[in-house]
């Protein structure tokens, strides 16, 4: 059955409309935009078959979570998984919110079916020998001097400050703390919420000594982390830059800019933080978001157990 025979012509427009709406209101990329659009686009080729034919606005108003269900176990029977059925019933849902918010009827039958869980991973931290080789030293022989101290820098950050690699590089020249005396600084981290984070004094020291190498223009409103040809710095350089740490280091591909960020928290907790003041300086929303590494912890303090005990 073509595209064409599977979206009827008032959903297509308001397809339309929707897309519309989330690049321009919500600002949301263009790849989002496509891959919304193909989940809407799979859920209505299957109903088409489903139903016998291209359903309308009425059509979707009078769906059955029943539909719903037959249309995951099919997705399901072609090798979908619980994250990529989570993905399209997301799309799916936005589209009906869109609708019902724009008075074109209520599909509540995507609402009374159950998001499929996931499986929660464990976050995998480094070793502290690990993590503070990773985040100050230098194991890239040949490559530009200022370019090594600034990847440096940035590393440092997400170890000693916890941070989101977009959080660090979207610092501006005139944030950057104090050399020497470690600061404190504020970034912006998801949903827009600012914190403050503290830095260390070895850090504040390489990112200063960064700047001083630094041979482009850093205006004070500019960014603190500039690439190559003085553009704002793309968090793919820092994951390459971390890819050649751990090999030359001969650490698992787990070993990735964010599992700084998880070593922080998990060393953290292992010398006696309390999860309040780690969830503060995460910028988690939920607390539970943060007792995860909790599980880390145990976890570790069972391998040690299982290794070192006369009767384990």
């Amino acid at each position: 059955m073509s595209a064409q025979t599977t979206i009827a012509p008032d959903i297509a427009a308001e397809i339309g409309r929707w897309l519309a709406y989330l690049g321009s209101e919500r600002r949301m990329s263009p790849k989002t935009l496509e891959a919304y659009e193909r989940d809407v686009s799979q859920f209505l080729a299957f109903l088409a078959d489903h139903l016998g034919g291209a359903p309308g606005l009425k059509s979707l108003a009078r769906l059955t979570p029943a539909d719903v269900r037959a249309f995951m176990a099919s997705r399901r029977a072609s090798g979908a998984g619980n994250r990529t059925l989570m993905r399209g019933l997301a799309g799916t849902r936005s589209f009906a919110r869109f609708l019902e918010r724009d008075g074109k009827g209520k599909v509540g039958a995507l609402a009374a079916v159950r998001t499929p869980k996931l499986a929660r991973s464990l976050p995998k931290p480094l070793a502290v020998k690990d993590a503070r080789r990773m985040a100050a030293t230098d194991m890239r022989e040949g490559e530009t001097v200022w370019i090594v101290a600034r990847d440096t820098a940035v590393l440092g950050l997400l170890y000693g400050s916890g941070l989101r690699i977009a959080e660090a590089l979207s610092l501006k020249r005139e944030q950057a703390p104090r050399p020497d005396t470690g600061d404190a600084i504020t970034v912006t981290g998801k949903g827009n919420k600012a914190r403050m984070v503290p830095v260390l004094p070895q850090v504040a020291k390489l990112i200063a000594d960064y700047v001083a190498l630094c041979p482009l223009d850093l205006p004070p409103d500019g960014p603190l982390f500039v690439g190559a040809r003085g553009g704002p710095l793309l968090p793919r350089i820092i994951q390459l830059a971390m890819a050649r740490l751990r090999g030359a280091l001969g650490l698992p591909d787990t070993a990735t800019p964010h599992a700084l960020r998880h070593s922080f928290a998990t060393h953290l907790l292992a010398r006696g933080g309390d999860l309040r003041s780690i969830q503060e300086l995460l910028g988690h929303a939920s607390l539970s978001t943060t007792q995860i590494y909790t599980a880390v912890d145990s976890e570790r303090l069972l391998e040690v157990y299982a290794t070192a005990h006369p009767r384990a």
